[in-house]
């Protein structure tokens, strides 16, 4: 299963012991990290990179699962998510990227407080006990969670709703008396830009977790291919995982806009 993993520590040196020691699992067979990276959080809150980008699939860029992780968890100090979206523009979103719950993301920022370094990662594991151990080992505080697919219902939501209020509009507009049609026609308009700037941004979003899915794949079959045994299996299996997530989530993506799409239909038959 994929899932988002924070390691909590003391200070940087325990941290990059944590970093080597999840690395080795990694190595053997125990976890897959599919990205990777060690954080600070200073005197003021701020949340700063210390290593990146090593030779995983995934690299910790802005709009990544980790990367929008790693920007909420500088959000204020023991506020919950609330408090959080209010002092950050786009945290919302950044949340739904991310793949985590506002729960998950409260326990890790009351423990990440100002001096204390983590190690976040993407992940996928069959057990926990494993990571558990070495992280416990080297004074590490796990927190985990599986990734979410709620941004995806999030944006087609989006966007069935601005289809089923640009209907609405053109209903209106089409009985409205002359000087109340230009009125509406500019609010259609401005909806349909709107509309048009969520498709474009819901496109890049999919052509990006495409792209990430492909590599998380790509990553996998190149270890599969030099294993054995169980080894082997559990690569294999971690393919099929992942193939079939991104599959679920293309249906069910689909699936939900058709059924927003019949709902306004309906509402304007009545």
């Amino acid at each position: 299963m994929e899932k988002m993993l924070v390691v909590v520590f003391d200070n940087e040196s325990s941290t990059y012991e944590g970093s080597r020691s999840l690395n080795q699992l990694d190595a053997e067979g125990s976890i897959t990290i599919h990205a990777e990276s060690v954080i600070k959080k200073d005197a003021n809150g701020r949340v700063s990179v210390m290593k990146a980008d090593g030779d995983f699939p995934v690299k910790t860029v802005g709009g990544t699962a980790i990367g929008s992780l790693i920007g909420l968890l500088g959000g204020p100090v023991g506020l919950g998510i609330g408090a959080v979206a209010g002092a950050l523009a786009g945290s919302i979103g950044d949340l739904y990227v991310a793949g985590v719950n506002a729960d998950f993301l409260d326990d890790v920022s009351a423990a990440l407080i100002p001096g204390k370094c983590a190690v976040v990662a993407d992940i996928s594991e069959e057990w926990v006990t494993p990571a558990d151990t070495r992280m416990e080992a080297v004074g590490g505080v796990v927190f985990r969670t599986p990734k979410t697919t709620v941004e995806d219902d999030q944006r087609a939501r989006d966007v069935a709703e601005l289809k089923e209020e640009i209907a609405q509009m053109k209903a209106e507009h089409a009985q409205a008396r002359a000087e109340a049609k230009a009125k509406l026609q500019a609010r259609i308009e401005a909806l349909n830009s709107k509309l048009q700037q969520k498709l474009d941004q819901a496109r890049q979003r999919s052509e990006q977790i495409k792209g990430e899915t492909e590599s998380k794949v790509q990553a996998l079959q190149k270890r599969a291919a030099k294993a054995q045994g169980d080894a082997k299996k559990s690569f294999d299996a971690r393919v099929a995982q992942i193939r079939g997530e991104y599959e679920e989530r293309s249906r069910r993506l689909k699936g939900l806009a058709a059924e927003q799409l019949k709902k306004a239909a309906s509402q304007l038959e009545r």
